[in-house]
């Protein structure tokens, strides 16, 4: 049985602004916590198929997920005949996203890699990358997010696919926090909400119905600076939507979600499209 593990973050948690920090702060008592937070169910309805028809309209069927979590992508692309390697930072949330994927009838294939050596830990070419739940605002250094991308394009094939989401860190700068909790965070009773907001940490606090309360800290990455980075890796066409949809309002998606193609464009197509 695995020992459980409690949040530990000093005595000043707002100093806390490490990238490899956020694999001690999916403890396992936060990993098992998570599925509340979640809820499987009704993130599924809420969100649709919008991710599995992505990576349809792409042609992909080999996809490495790499914020596997507690396994929802992963199990959900699994059940849509997919071909899927999961990997996370945290083993205790590995260790929940086998379980869970268990239960589903299916086994992982789980590896526990760090996104800056992603190319040492796991093996082979895949047609898409995901990185879903935020989970790229647990990179604090610039290098770092530029190394994680690198190592994302680099495991990508030649016509590959990476899509990634964010929470609107934009609004939250600009204009103060607010929720839906429409599409990521479905949980029933659970209140997950920030506790601090600067440029350069936004410290999320999860309050759960039987009063245990958690942490984590993220970097909040604004949505323009994030396209440009991934622009500057190599990646040719970046379609950005809010909370699903193509069009709307930069203030009003809780969540962005990027679909960004490895494919090679040449110069003056890409000129034209950039200028349109």
């Amino acid at each position: 049985m695995q020992e459980k593990v409690h949040q530990s973050f000093g005595d000043d948690p707002v100093a806390v602004r490490k990238t490899d920090h956020y694999t001690s702060e999916y403890t396992t008592t936060l990993a098992e916590k998570w599925d509340e937070l979640i809820d499987w169910e009704s993130r599924a309805k809420s969100e649709g198929d919008f991710f599995i028809q992505k990576l349809k309209e792409r042609g992909a069927k080999k996809v490495l997920d790499v914020a596997t979590g507690t396994g929802f992508h992963s199990v959900r692309l699994l059940k849509a005949g997919f071909e899927v390697v999961s990997a996370d930072g945290s083993p205790a949330m590995l260790a929940k996203a086998f379980e869970n994927a268990r239960m589903h009838g299916y086994i992982l294939r789980t590896v526990c890699a760090d996104w800056r050596f992603l190319n040492r830990d796991v093996h082979g070419e895949y047609d898409a990358i995901i990185c879903l739940g935020n989970s790229f605002t647990h990179l604090f250094k610039e290098r770092d997010r530029r190394k994680a991308l690198a190592e994302y394009y680099a495991m990508l094939k030649h016509d590959g696919v990476l899509i990634m989401d964010q929470r609107n860190y934009d609004a939250i700068l600009d204009h103060g926090y607010s929720s839906k909790h429409q599409f990521y965070y479905c949980g029933d009773d659970v209140v997950a909400e920030p506790e601090h907001v600067d440029d350069g940490l936004a410290r999320f606090r999860y309050a759960f119905p039987d009063g245990s309360v958690y942490h984590l800290n993220m970097f909040p990455l604004r949505k323009d600076y994030l396209r440009r980075l991934m622009t500057e890796v190599g990646f040719q066409k970046i379609e950005t939507y809010g909370d699903f949809l193509e069009t709307y309002k930069e203030d009003k998606p809780d969540f962005f979600v990027h679909v960004a193609e490895k494919s090679y464009v040449p110069e003056e197509e890409y000129e034209e499209k950039t200028e349109a």
